[in-house]
């Protein structure tokens, strides 16, 4: 599909499903597509897990507050056998990180044509629907997780305490802080790095195996054929990637938050 109308070859498929729907120049484009889908389900993960919990009775749960449940109760557990301080914003930040992680990433089990087609017919002519396989909005979770690190570092142990673990480790001597410094600064960055890119990576060559699938449709029957067999092998599959994936961000966001509260 194309703006004009006209047919794509191969590489213009991709690339068509690949780029963002984006407005300013540098480093002040934003991408509205990432935008309109990351908020949109954070608000819908809002007002979802609300509603159950308004409505939330003592009796036989409906399935909607028994799979509400579930999921508190996962999260919970995960936070009280990984996080050994004591913040009552820990396992709120883990249940939100889990889910909206979660219901991004799910936006890569709809097939890769479906919004791109609707967009299109609107006059919309880019239209990318998985949030998280773009860096900037994994890069965003992992900066806001950054900056709580940080601040929980000099809550719980001071300006002083902060700036000893960073010069005073893993050597303990005063004529090795360049290299303490230099090693705990590299650590404590690659934190969100690593975050930001291990989301990105996983969801973004996921996204790519669809769409390469897609190129199989229309071809021949026989491609066709392949490509309906192996669509639902890789959804299948890419079920278990993105769940493993949103909750590897919280249970490291839970490690370092946890890392952030002690006190040396």
């Amino acid at each position: 599909m194309a703006a004009t109308g006209e047919a794509l070859t191969p590489q213009g498929y991709i690339q068509h499903h690949l780029t963002n729907l984006s407005v300013g120049d540098g480093f002040w484009t934003w991408h509205i597509d990432s935008l309109f889908f990351s908020v949109g389900l954070g608000v819908l993960f809002l007002w979802l897990f609300r509603s159950v919990g308004k409505k939330a009775t003592t009796g036989v749960p409906g399935k909607l507050q028994c799979f509400v449940e579930m999921i508190v109760e996962f999260v919970d557990s995960s936070v009280k056998e990984t996080f050994h301080g004591r913040n009552p914003v820990i396992a709120p930040l883990a249940l939100t990180i889990f889910v909206w992680v979660f219901m991004m990433n799910f936006m890569d089990m709809v097939p890769v044509d479906w919004i791109p087609s609707l967009a299109l017919a609107a006059g919309i002519p880019y239209m990318k629907v998985v949030p998280t396989t773009d860096v900037n909005i994994t890069f965003s979770l992992a900066i806001g997780v950054f900056v709580l690190i940080v601040y929980y570092s000099i809550k719980v142990k001071g300006v002083s305490g902060f700036v000893k673990e960073l010069t005073m480790q893993p050597f303990n001597h005063w004529a090795m802080i360049p290299v303490n410094f230099l090693l705990e600064t590299v650590t404590l960055i690659a934190k969100p790095i690593s975050l930001a890119l291990r989301l990105f990576g996983n969801l973004y060559a996921g996204e790519l195996i669809f769409i390469l699938i897609a190129l199989m449709y229309g071809a021949n029957w026989a491609l066709s054929t392949l490509g309906v067999t192996l669509q639902l092998g890789w959804l299948i599959f890419h079920i278990l990637v993105i769940t493993l994936q949103a909750f590897i961000f919280m249970m490291l966001t839970i490690v370092y938050l946890s890392m952030a509260h002690e006190d040396h």
